[in-house]
């Protein structure tokens, strides 16, 4: 049989293998392509909640009574003021009260008109995340009643209450609607990039160490075949699950973003189906390298555990490349495009911005995914052409 005959036969018996585990793939599909939607609507449940906090008209006063003309501006701003329950500190240690509370001393009306300066505790936790937002809310309300107290009693003294404000600041942003939004859609390429690599280590180790370990590699290595034809079909099979995963998680985003709770990330969430056609596109050759790869580790290996142990220093440092721009605050460098992950990384982040690619920006990733290609299926190929030999 011919070399094309030979790998096409052996891709479509790999792809029948790795289609017709059916509790692996479910794994592998609810890991990489699912938990980055679920996360997405998670995080705007979360901040949905945040929202509703900040919209809040309530304000919870202990010691209103002391402070009758805080009572007044709360109310001409369209809040509601009511009475804390007794024990709020202890609920709120036991985050079983949201709000924070205002504690107004006894005597504070008097004190502010004899003009003195008294003080208002708002009283929060810091543990607890939802009263901590609405602390916020409170201070700029106390800000603002301030404020408006300090241009009542200078206007009663006659003195121009634009003296308080010689100039003023605008302020203007630089960064377009996009790179704003990228801010938020900025964890989406580390999804699709792990699913890239999950998509193509079940397949990569079973191919290879799981063969050796059920004994079925060396009878398909009796055959008068070419080493290099039984990779290429191998290569092709697991570099086909790693797409297929790969395409999935960058489609999935499209969809989760129908669930989302949160207005504000609902409006910066700008990614549809030219990003994820641009990604999938920029991971085919990433999704090629990371198959020989993670084979020419398994290759090694006469296990299936010992192949997944040796698996996990490209898991790890497939994860953490890319946090290299987050902590790599000086900006993006030239070398980022060399590194496996990385450029992948600073690539998609570039599409989310709108950001235009230049043949130059995607010829560096491409090369190197395509030497990682070969050097990963050569080393296969001698591998299984030393154990033919044995």
């Amino acid at each position: 049989m011919s070399t094309p005959r030979v790998a096409w036969a052996v891709y479509r018996k790999e792809i029948v293998d790795a289609l017709r585990d059916r509790r692996t793939l479910m794994v592998v599909l609810f890991s990489s392509v699912l938990m980055g939607p679920l996360l997405l609507v998670a995080l705007s449940a979360l901040l949905a909640s945040f929202e509703t906090r900040a919209e809040n008209r309530v304000v919870y006063l202990d010691g209103a009574a002391h402070a009758p003309g805080l009572v007044n501006f709360l109310q001409r701003q369209t809040h509601i003021v009511k009475a804390p329950p007794v024990d709020y500190e202890a609920q709120l240690r036991a985050r079983k009260w949201s709000d924070p509370v205002l504690v107004v001393p006894k005597g504070f009306d008097a004190a502010v008109h004899r003009g003195e300066a008294p003080a208002i505790e708002v009283v929060s936790d810091s543990g607890n995340a939802q009263a901590q937002a609405g602390a916020a809310r409170v201070q700029r309300l106390l800000a603002a009643y301030a404020q408006e107290r300090t241009t009542l009693t200078l206007a009663l003294r006659g003195v121009a209450i634009e003296l308080l404000e010689p100039f003023e600041v605008q302020e203007r942003d630089l960064a377009s609607a996009r790179t704003r939004a990228a801010q938020i859609t900025g964890m989406l390429p580390f999804f699709v990039i792990m699913a890239v690599l999950y998509g193509a280590l079940n397949a990569a180790l079973d191919t290879t160490a799981g063969e050796r370990e059920r004994g079925s590699l060396e009878p398909l290595l009796m055959n008068p075949a070419r080493r290099s034809a039984i990779v290429l079909g191998k290569w092709g099979a697991v570099a086909s699950v790693a797409v297929l995963i790969a395409t999935l998680s960058c489609f999935s985003f499209i969809p989760a973003q129908w669930l989302l709770r949160s207005d504000t990330l609902q409006a910066m969430f700008q990614y549809g189906w030219p990003e994820a056609l641009a990604f999938v596109l920029l991971l085919l050759p990433f999704a090629a390298a990371m198959s020989a790869l993670l084979m020419a580790i398994a290759i090694r290996c006469k296990s299936f555990k010992e192949a997944q142990a040796s698996s996990t220093v490209v898991l790890a440092a497939v994860s953490l490349l890319p946090l290299v721009s987050v902590f790599d605050q000086s900006g993006e460098s030239p070398w980022y495009l060399w590194v496996p992950a990385l450029a992948q990384s600073t690539l998609m982040a570039r599409v989310l911005k709108g950001e235009a690619l230049g043949p130059v920006d995607v010829a560096a990733p491409l090369v190197v995914c395509v030497v990682l290609t070969v050097l990963g299926g050569w080393w296969v190929a001698r591998r299984l052409n030393d154990a033919a030999t044995c």
